[in-house]
């Protein structure tokens, strides 16, 4: 049986396949079912014992030159690489990705506020009551935490989400001495029925600057240089008296929208005046609750919501369609 297989071996040694018809011809004559191979392994079986390992030596080197005289056959000839596309057809067209409206609103505010010498600062949206009421001159039971429509904890009423920025704001006063120049952009929660005009759910960006000397003039042009920057050139502000705990005096700001359509009138209430942000210098109490001496320092504070200037930018009449996920709102900016 060895001289048998030292046959074959010397065949395949000397087989020289010109094409793919004979390396296939090789191939089944030798390692086909009904192949050489195939019956040397059943006479294999038959053998002595004493032989046994110098036979199945000689077949697994058959094999492997029959292996191998194929496969250098194959890796000579031409790969043919097919396709299920008709690559001679146009291409799809990819639709370029887009911001969300927010997105672009706030970067764009952020932007002009960091060119005015303020850093970005930012702080938890879980909140304890200390840091998103007492300390903003919230004491318990005042009257103007019901007007914040507060999201508690169940489990830990002294927690809930934040309802307003400020929270970095009284953070920033903990752990840094003035000079302060901070924005604190962020996403806030208010307990609130969903209408076209309110969510449970928005974006904030609030300010704070303190030092020595700071005045309401200060706040004033500051605000007038946002405006400018942000609205164009030539615009127009107005500060109405207001009322928050956390600042005394307080104001709100408008800008001079106009009258000059129908939308103007109907943003504008028919004043042409559009409300923008609230504002105020900060309130001695709430330097003193934060460690600040309102004798050496003062300072004003300003907060504004991304959504509503993202709805009067792109024309957006329901700011339910800034969060329903519904991409032909990005397709139309």
């Amino acid at each position: 049986m060895q001289a048998k297989i030292q046959q074959y071996l010397l065949e395949v040694a000397s087989a020289t396949p010109s094409n793919a018809d004979e390396a296939e011809f090789l191939r089944l004559r030798f390692l086909g079912r009904k192949g050489v191979l195939n019956d040397l392994f059943a006479d294999f079986k038959l053998a002595e014992s004493k032989d046994r390992r110098e036979i199945g030596q000689l077949l697994n080197e058959l094999k492997t030159s029959v292996e191998a005289k194929v496969l250098e056959h194959s890796a000579g000839k031409p790969k043919v690489l097919i396709s299920a596309e008709d690559t001679s057809r146009p291409g799809w067209s990819v639709a370029p990705g887009s911001h969300h409206p927010v997105s672009q609103v706030r970067d764009e505010l952020v932007d002009i506020f960091r060119r005015m010498g303020f850093a970005v600062a930012e702080g938890p949206e879980m909140e304890d009551d200390w840091h998103n009421f007492t300390a903003l001159n919230f004491p318990p039971e005042h009257p103007a935490r019901d007007m914040q429509d507060t999201f508690f904890l169940a489990r830990n009423p002294d927690w809930a989400l934040r309802t307003h920025t400020s929270n970095v704001q009284v953070r920033t006063m903990e752990s840094q001495k003035p000079p302060i120049r901070i924005i604190a952009p962020g996403r806030v929660f208010r307990n609130e029925a969903i209408s076209s005009r309110s969510h449970c759910m928005f974006h904030q960006i609030e300010g704070l600057y303190l030092d020595r000397k700071v005045s309401f003039a200060d706040m004033k042009q500051t605000l007038l240089e946002f405006a400018q920057a942000f609205f164009g050139e030539k615009t127009a502000i107005r500060l109405r008296p207001s009322y928050f705990p956390f600042t005394e005096p307080s104001a709100e700001m408008d800008i001079w929208w106009g009258l000059e359509t129908e939308v103007d009138y109907r943003m504008t209430k028919g004043t042409g005046w559009l409300e923008i942000l609230g504002c105020g210098m900060v309130d001695p109490a709430v330097l003193e609750a934060c460690g600040i001496d309102p004798q050496e320092f003062s300072g004003f504070a300003f907060g504004l919501g991304v959504e509503r200037i993202a709805m009067q930018r792109f024309a957006i009449p329901d700011i339910r369609a800034l969060f329903d996920n519904d991409l032909r709102l990005l397709r139309t900016l």
